[in-house]
């Protein structure tokens, strides 16, 4: 019986090393044809001084009747590129004789991983491939930004703890909390990037103030740090903007997205303009007994509300547009507006009055119903649709003022957030229909175009 499971073992050895000379014996030929790529320019996102970019990669393939070898393969700019490449699960910058089947393929894999200060604004370089057919050549091409780092971390609670202004020099990129002392001041000019590492956030400590002084075309924006562009529209890349009490927040011409809650004030006085929040979690705006102005605000694509009110306060909410098409996730409700008297702070019920003004704005959803109100009995709930558009349910326990319009589609010109676009169509039931006394109060839409004579609702003339 041993013999026998000797002779078998032996047997399955011979078998074993048969088969691999014969894979060794594969005649591999010089390509007589050139070889075609997935792609003949590569672009990768805007990275950031000293961080690595996502892996991206590039297809190449054989077409030919036959296997062949490719003599070379190299990066152009050699071991000085801020470039890296993996070929068929190898890592370098030069390759030579690779393998590659008949009418098969292979992948290369490609980062940018610049150094600190590197010296390219725009980094370039090629991927070269010399056969005897001919040499061929992709692309690479990334935009290298400057950056400056707010890391937290057990011996760096990560504070600032002076009044600062933020330029749009060098973008910031936050990695755990960024906080801002109580009573000082951020100011964040024109044009600046802040970018999160997942669950990162800004706080802004209690009477401190926070000024964001973006312009059309110059936006200072906030977002998660994965700058490949799906991520504009996945919510959750990092958590948000946290208001303590008695914060002061001035907000002009931001774009807020892709977080858990993009901004949550806390008995915070706030006025906010021509600003834009869509893909979050939770919420865009989550206001606890707060103090909001808001004007040219722009909604669309949170979870449970674009706009989330607890424990009362005074809101005024002008020639807003609140859209939300949310879709990730069919158990959040997706609402445009929410309202009520109390909060939950984990310990217990809070409580408090409200005050909510809705003037020549536009509330609506996919849904049955954008507004959810929670009035809680002795407690002050006074409200008002004022020359509104509202996407109004059966189950809706709010009346619209006269002017106000219910139910009818504003037709968005697009507003799916990959290409979101809320300006409204020729034909929308919303054009034109804006009280005139309100519109002289925000004299220009988001963009810019005058609305003092035939007022549209919405953010958009």
């Amino acid at each position: 019986m041993n013999k026998f499971k000797l002779i078998l073992a032996f047997s399955f050895w011979i078998l074993l090393t048969t088969i691999s000379c014969n894979r060794d014996d594969i005649n591999f030929e010089s390509p007589t044809q050139m070889l075609r790529f997935s792609h003949d320019t590569l672009f990768l996102d805007t990275v950031y001084n000293q961080v690595r970019s996502e892996t991206y990669a590039v297809k190449i393939y054989n077409t030919e009747d036959k296997d062949v070898m490719i003599p070379k393969i190299n990066l152009e700019k050699g071991t000085g590129s801020l470039y890296r490449i993996n070929v068929d699960g190898k890592a370098g910058t030069d390759f030579t004789d690779i393998p590659l089947r008949k009418n098969d393929s292979l992948y290369i894999f490609v980062e940018i991983a610049p150094i600190a200060n590197a010296p390219e604004a725009i980094a370039e370089d090629r991927i070269n491939f010399q056969t005897p057919a001919g040499s061929q050549h992709v692309t690479l091409f990334s935009v290298v930004q400057d950056a400056e780092f707010y890391i937290q971390s057990k011996t760096n609670p990560n504070v600032l703890t002076a009044n600062t202004t933020w330029t749009n020099n060098k973008a910031k990129i936050i990695f755990g909390d960024l906080t801002l002392d109580s009573g000082k001041t951020l100011d964040i000019q024109k044009g600046t990037k802040i970018y999160f590492h997942k669950n990162s956030g800004l706080k802004i400590s209690k009477n401190a103030n926070l000024n964001i002084n973006g312009t059309l075309g110059e936006e200072v924006i906030f977002r998660g740090d994965r700058n490949d562009t799906r991520y504009d529209t996945i919510p959750k890349n990092w958590q948000g903007i946290m208001m303590d009490a008695n914060s002061n927040l001035t907000m002009n011409y931001a774009k807020v997205f892709g977080g858990t809650v993009g901004l949550e004030m806390n008995q915070t006085n706030a006025t906010i303009a021509n600003s834009i929040f869509h893909t979050h979690q939770e919420f865009g705006i989550m206001a606890i007994n707060s103090v909001v102005t808001a004007k040219n605000l722009v909604m669309n694509n949170c979870g449970n509300a674009d706009f989330a009110i607890f424990k009362g306060g005074t809101y005024n909410i002008i020639h807003s547009t609140l859209a939300n098409y949310w879709n990730l996730n069919s158990a959040l409700p997706g609402l445009g507006l929410y309202a009520a008297n109390e909060y939950d702070n984990g310990t217990s019920i809070e409580q408090g009055s409200l005050t909510l003004n809705i003037k020549n704005s536009i509330i609506y959803t996919d849904n049955d119903n954008a507004v959810l109100f929670k009035p809680t009995a002795g407690q002050t709930f006074n409200y008002s649709f004022q020359n509104s558009l509202v996407k109004y349910g059966g189950s809706a326990n709010y009346t619209l003022d006269t002017g106000s319009i219910k139910n009818q589609d504003p037709k968005f010109q697009n507003y799916f957030t990959q290409k979101m676009n809320l300006r409204l169509k020729n034909d929308s039931s919303a054009k034109g229909k804006g009280n005139i006394g309100t519109a002289g109060t925000v004299p220009q839409d988001i963009i810019g175009v005058t609305r003092t004579v035939s007022p549209s609702m919405g953010a958009y003339q």
